[in-house]
Order: structure tokens, then C-alpha cells, then sequence
């Protein structure tokens, strides 16, 4: 059996199965009943957004017997990228790649093999086998372009052929905010930080919860609100070819946030933020 090693070092998220428990069983419960048909999250460092990931991954179905998690990172007009190993290798055990699935997805979509180190799907691995210790996966990375929307309703539909209860989750952060990420249209401080929580990041949410594939498309485009859109519409996508209703804010915040010590230092001058939502049954 062919295993993806852990590629990712150890600060963004803990190297044994004691740490990652401890940390994901000292998070209060989510606020809605796990039955969610597909989620998305965050994929930062889990000091910064941790909480937040475990809210969207705790949200899907128990029963999944197929976890598929879409990441990004991918431009427009690149194609699909899909783990071609039997497994991937986390701190709480293997978690198995559902390689008939998988098969069928690359061929149909003309995908390719993803050999590069990459946050967007890694990160949620370990929350996967913690949540589904009993699931496979899929290892899948979309790009930012509405035919992703079309990709998440193939996912619907094959596991539909393949009678195979699916949940899928997307991995996004949000706005990324300051001289880090070479953008700062409103300056620094309290007047930046709210306008990416009340303005950038609300615009992008909320085309996510009117279900408008178009829009968040373009909100993203225009405004840099999300880094991995494609994820996003492919979480979409599945949603809405499986019948669910229309999207639910789980939780939301910054790395700002985070940090307990920014009081003391003030508003960084860099920030990310980050979101939870789920589609459920209706």
C-alpha cells in the first residue's frame, strides 16, 4: 500500500494522535445537527483557524463512507488535481483513498496526478479520520473557474452510480488582508479589520449562502476574497445536485483573533479570515 507522507510540518497542526484528540476534543460542540451534506473551511495553521475547520468537518455526516476533500490553490484553466496513492498517512492513522471513485472522477474530468506540497487538503486530513475514523477519502483540488461547479455535481452523481454515501467539505480561507498578501485598500488597524469582517469576507459568504456559483465566482475575483473559490463551487456543486437546502454560517473569524496576544500589540498589520459554512437536507 502506497501512502502520501505528511508534508506539512509540525506548527500546522500536532504531530501525535494525543495532541490532535486533546485539541479537537477540548472544542465546544457544533451548533447544528451533524447531517450536513457538505461544508466548507478553512486551511490555515490550527492555532489560527483550527476551530473553525472542526466546525465544518463536524458538521457532515457521520455515516459518509466517502469523504471527499476539495482543495485549491489552482488557477483558472489548470486542470483537477487528484492523490494517485492508496492512502494518505495522518498522526490518528491511515485514512484510505477511495481509488475506485477517484478513477472515475480523473478520467471524467481529465485530471492529474497532485505531486506537490499543498495546505488545502493535508490540513483537514487529520479532522477527517478523527471525525469518519471508519471512511475513505478523496484527495481532490479544483481550480477557480465555474466549471468546478460542474465538477461537484459529477461528485454528486457518481456516488449517486456508485451507491456510495458521500459528504464532501471545500477549503477555503478567506480575504487574506496587509503587506503579506499585497493588499491593503483600507489601510491598517480597526478600520481593516472591520471592513474585511463586515464588508470583504460578509460579501463573499453571503454569495455563498444565496448558492449563486456566478457570484462567488466573481466576488472572489474581484474583491480577493477567497484563495481556493474552485473548492468552494465543487462544495456547491455536490450540495446542490444532493438536494440540499440553502447554505448555513457555522463560524467565522480572523487570525486576528486568534492571536490572544494582539490586544496587547495591537491589530497585526497582516490577517486572514476565515469561514465555516454547511449545506444540509432541507
Amino acid at each position: 500500500m502506497i501512502l502520501r507522507e505528511r508534508r506539512l510540518p509540525v506548527p500546522w497542526y500536532p504531530e501525535s494522535a494525543e495532541k490532535i484528540t486533546l485539541f479537537l476534543e477540548g472544542l465546544p460542540p457544533g451548533k447544528e445537527p451533524r447531517n450536513a451534506l457538505a461544508a466548507f473551511a478553512p486551511h490555515a495553521g490550527w492555532f489560527y483557524s483550527g476551530p473553525i475547520a472542526a466546525a465544518a468537518v463536524s458538521a457532515l455526516d457521520p455515516r459518509a463512507e466517502t469523504v471527499a476533500v476539495i482543495g485549491g490553490h489552482l488557477p483558472a484553466g489548470m486542470p483537477p488535481l487528484f492523490a494517485e496513492e492508496d492512502g494518505v498517512r495522518t498522526p490518528l492513522g491511515d485514512l484510505p483513498i477511495d481509488g475506485e471513485f477517484r478513477d472515475i472522477l480523473k478520467k471524467a474530468l481529465g485530471g492529474r496526478p497532485d505531486r506537490y506540497q499543498d495546505n488545502t487538503v493535508e490540513i483537514l486530513l487529520p479532522m477527517v479520520r478523527y471525525y469518519f475514523p471508519r471512511s475513505r477519502v478523496l484527495w481532490i483540488r479544483l481550480p477557480a473557474e465555474i466549471a468546478s461547479l460542474d465538477a461537484g455535481e459529477l461528485i454528486a452523481r457518481t456516488a449517486a452510480a456508485l451507491n456510495r454515501k458521500t459528504a464532501v467539505l471545500g477549503s477555503t480561507d478567506l480575504t487574506h488582508y496587509g503587506d503579506n498578501y499585497g493588499f491593503s485598500p483600507r489601510g491598517r488597524g480597526k478600520t481593516a479589520l472591520g471592513w474585511v469582517r463586515e464588508v470583504n469576507d460578509a460579501a463573499f459568504i453571503q454569495a455563498v449562502l444565496e448558492g449563486d456559483g456566478g457570484k462567488i465566482l466573481r466576488r472572489a475575483e474581484e474583491d480577493f476574497s477567497a484563495c481556493s473559490v474552485g473548492a468552494v463551487l465543487g462544495a456547491l456543486g455536490f450540495a446542490r445536485a444532493s438536494g440540499a437546502g440553502q447554505a448555513r454560517l457555522l463560524a467565522y473569524g480572523t487570525s486576528a483573533d486568534a492571536d490572544a496576544g494582539a490586544a496587547a500589540r495591537g491589530i497585526p498589520d497582516s490577517f486572514v479570515g476565515y469561514g465555516a459554512l454547511s449545506w444540509h437536507s432541507p
